[in-house]
């Protein structure tokens, strides 16, 4: 008999297939005693070497499906295996203990992820994963054990798993993975992520699925809702396929509009961009028509790696962004590191709230070799396109000054050189933080644009980690404290004829569009998959009836009065 289970979706559409289980192996690590302790550190380093090899492989091929910034967990594994402070101590142990290297690794390696468990932060809970599954393989090597391969799956199937690994998702076949569920995770976890850039259905988070199915069993994952069926009716199967083919019918109409303008039906038009990581993500921008590209996260230039890039890698990476966008807008974001961003080359002291702390151009401000290193990379890049430079996590109007000081001084130093540079660069900041939303007026007089940084804006506003379970329900882009802030500071911009974007997850979702749409938002920046589904919603608006229903929210009490305004369109 049918059953259903709920999970959270993850990544858009409807799979229908047999089960193809996940297993995840438990590798028995047993304490023994060694008379040779070379030969078992020997042995350690030959099973680190071959792990090492492997994911050099599936890096490899991430880096070909996924594009760079997805294969950059696997550059931040093989650093794990590179880490003298996890390494070193599992060699001394075998030493000074006589134990043997499969006992010595996972003691040392269990203390670093209940070290990284503990902490209240999900990004470093999942820097606990990666160590995890990179360990498994070393252990798998010195037992001679063969760890499961995703890659050699051969007939359409979902995937069920407990969770998956970074490795094991980038190991997915697209052509025979139709879709995936798993006990844990959630929205932002490695296996989410990857779902939405290899566009398969994903649900997470079911807490229970591996217990309720075995292998061979008809499944539906329903990515839509986040629901997963088991074992359907013929009926329901019937009901999904139909849901599958509307979907697949609706993605069909999306991409006519693929070379359309953002219009609405009054014939006013915003422009819709994408957010990348890296230059390889503008396959995806072009690929859905974006207009433009709205945030350029730079950080990932400096993740996954050992130390800062070169000026030079960062000005080819940038040369290449802006002469495929052919002038179209590129906003490049300075250097965000901090938060939930670490790079453990820059030897940062630990923070109680990194959120709050020492983050973004705070750092860049103090660390200068980094920050002018980078602008002049941007700097030099300037004439390939058309580039637009914004700082994040500006609190005061002294920050945006000091920082445009440095930026103009390096400007006037690579001129005297000789070194052509666009005089067409405007200059802008996020606005993230409440401070700087509510003083957006006198910003307005000196930046160029604003582009509105959701995710913190709110977060910020609400006092509430994004990170944090307990306190999810605090994330309220819906909000009318957060439309009041957004609604302020595109008057203000407006006042002073300057633009205004929005680079947070808000901006591609489709209660908030028509809202931000009639508060004069002037450019949408957003996942390149949302791109044209944002486009045909805009297009059964006009600007008039987007005005009024704008007006209407900023006077409700709560999120869910401005959600059940909104779910009473038709346009949705």
């Amino acid at each position: 008999m049918a059953s259903v289970i709920s999970g959270i979706a993850a990544s858009n559409g409807v799979a229908i297939a047999k089960v193809f289980r996940l297993e995840n192996m438990e590798l028995r690590i047993e304490k023994k005693e060694v008379q040779d302790t070379e030969a078992e550190v020997q042995r350690l380093e030959q099973a680190i070497q071959t792990s090492m090899s492997e994911l050099e492989k599936i890096k490899e091929h991430a880096n070909k499906e996924l594009g760079e910034d997805k294969a950059a967990i696997f550059a931040a594994h093989l650093l794990v295996l590179n880490d003298p402070e996890l390494i070193n101590p599992v060699k001394d142990r075998i030493r000074s203990d006589k134990l043997n290297a499969e006992y010595c690794l996972n003691e040392t390696a269990t203390m670093f992820i209940t070290l990284f468990e503990q902490m209240d932060n999900e990004y470093m809970k999942e820097r606990a994963a990666d160590i995890r599954d990179v360990i498994k393989r070393v252990h798998a090597h010195l037992l001679g054990v063969q760890l499961s391969n995703p890659s050699l799956i051969s007939e359409e199937v979902v995937v069920i798993a407990e969770d998956l690994t970074p490795s094991d998702t980038a190991q997915l076949n697209r052509k025979f993975v139709k879709g995936f569920a798993t006990d844990i995770g959630g929205r932002t976890s490695h296996s989410a992520i990857m779902a939405r850039s290899m566009e398969i259905p994903a649900v997470v988070g079911t807490k229970q699925i591996t217990k309720q199915v075995e292998n061979g069993t008809l499944l539906i994952i329903d990515g839509l809702t986040g629901e997963v069926i088991i074992d359907p009716t013929p009926e329901t199967v019937a009901q999904y396929e139909q849901k599958k083919k509307e979907y697949e019918s609706q993605r069909e109409e999306w991409a006519k509009l693929v070379h359309e303008k953002t219009l609405t039906t009054d014939e006013v038009h915003v422009e819709l961009a994408a957010n990348i990581g890296t230059p390889e993500d503008v396959n995806g921008v072009l690929k859905n028509g974006a207009e433009g590209i709205g945030l350029y996260r730079t950080e990932f230039l400096y993740m996954g790696r050992d130390q800062l890039p070169t000026e030079e890698e960062q000005f080819e990476a940038y040369k290449s962004v802006l002469e495929r966008m052919e002038e179209k807008p590129v906003v490049v974001r300075t250097l965000d590191i901090g938060g939930d961003k670490e790079l453990p080359y820059l030897h940062l002291p630990k923070e109680l709230n990194p959120f709050l702390g020492f983050r973004a151009v705070r750092l860049c401000l103090e660390e200068q070799g980094i920050f002018r290193e980078q602008l002049r990379a941007l700097l030099r890049a300037s004439v390939y396109g058309n580039l637009k430079i914004m700082f994040p996590m500006i609190a005061t109007l002294e920050e945006f000054r000091q920082a445009k000081a440095i930026l103009l001084e390096e400007k006037a130093a690579l001129q005297e050189k000789g070194v052509s540079i666009s005089e067409q660069i405007e200059l802008g900041i996020m606005v993230e933080i409440p401070s700087t939303a509510v003083l957006a007026d006198q910003f307005a007089q000196e930046v160029d644009f604003f582009s509105i940084g959701t995710n913190d804006l709110i977060q910020y506003t609400m006092a509430a980690d994004r990170m944090n379970e307990r306190v999810s329900y605090l994330y309220q882009p819906y909000n009318p404290s957060i439309l009041r802030l957004i609604n302020m500071v595109i008057k203000a911009a407006h006042q002073e004829g300057k633009w205004v974007g929005m680079c947070g997850e808000m901006a591609g979702d489709e209660i908030a569009i028509p809202i931000l749409l009639g508060l004069g938002l002037d450019e949408f920046s957003m996942s390149a998959s949302s791109v044209l589904p944002a486009r045909s919603q805009i297009r059964k608006w006009s600007m008039t009836d987007a005005q009024k229903l704008a007006e209407q929210a900023l006077t409700l009490k709560t999120a869910e009065e401005v959600q059940a305004l909104v779910l009473k369109s038709v346009k949705v």
